[in-house]
């Protein structure tokens, strides 16, 4: 099942995606693609819904981002070997957490605004996990029935702010537009293997990243559980979980966006994002 938010900036309804890629409006079903919606009771309520007795959302109107009130987006640096290697930074022996503002979240394909100052301005197509029931302290072996579905994630990161400013990486990762989400939830039933997807990256063109899940350091499984030790997760909390190597840092020499840049990506089965670069 394809889940998906469409509609102007705080004012998005949300829809199902047919099996003709038609997206039909529930909002005389559920609220919003957020909370209780999420959890395994939610999606079984959605599942026995007949798309065809939805009114179809017009084309053409905006794609919000896929999970609406998110608690908390946890992200995961470096868990992806050659991305440490062209960091020069070492393979972490466990899962390297930090959070991006909720405030960084919009729309797939809505302008990436480089913020006022930004010299260093990157890119990460990364794979979204996004939770469904409540997962406290749960086993590896528990975590995945905790796991709602993914989401294609861009984790936009402006490198002086992350590395130069004299604290934590949130700096550099939560600036307005850095999370783009979606453009649809692809629920975990529909994914046979989330560790065997195909993820790429383009800017004007050109591909700088070509990866798979399958290279991660951890998988998902084993970063719901890490996770859940140390904080509680709730439905519609999204964990990004790390980027493949050919992000503008480790290129030779380094690589930033500026303004007028195309940014397109994609990961199997997620669809794929477009976003135009603009100045703040």
């Amino acid at each position: 099942m394809k889940l998906a938010r469409y509609g102007e900036l705080g004012a998005e309804r949300p829809a199902m995606i047919d099996a003709a890629g038609v997206a039909r409006d529930l909002s005389d079903i559920v609220p919003d693609i957020a909370g209780t919606t999420l959890t395994q009771g939610g999606l079984a309520e959605l599942r026995a819904v007949d798309p065809s007795t939805l009114p179809a959302i017009p084309d053409g109107t905006r794609i919000g981002a896929a999970i609406g009130a998110v608690g908390k987006m946890i992200c995961v640096g470096l868990n992806f070997r050659d991305h440490a290697a062209e960091s020069n930074l070492a393979v972490p022996e466990q899962p390297v957490i930090f959070m991006k503002a909720t405030t960084a979240i919009c729309g797939p394909n809505d302008d990436l605004r480089i913020p006022r100052g930004s010299e260093k301005t990157d890119w990460e197509v990364e794979l979204g996990v996004v939770i469904g029931d409540i997962a406290r302290d749960v086993s590896e072996a528990e975590a995945m029935s905790h796991v709602a579905g993914y989401v294609l994630v861009h984790d936009v990161s402006e490198r002086a702010f992350q590395l130069e400013h004299g604290g934590q990486w949130v700096k550099g990762k939560s600036c307005d537009t850095f999370g783009p989400i979606g453009p649809w939830l692809l629920t975990a039933d529909e994914v046979d293997d989330p560790q065997a997807l195909g993820m790429w990256l383009e800017v004007n063109g050109h591909r700088y990243q070509d990866g798979n899940s399958r290279e991660m350091v951890f998988g998902v499984a084993t970063l719901v559980s890490h996770i859940s030790r140390y904080m509680t997760l709730m439905p519609g909390d999204i964990i990004s979980t790390g980027t493949p190597a050919g992000v503008g840092l480790g290129q030779k020499p380094p690589t930033y966006l500026k303004a007028g840049d195309v940014i397109e990506l994609g990961i199997d089965g997620l669809g794929r994002q477009r976003q135009t670069a603009v100045q703040a």
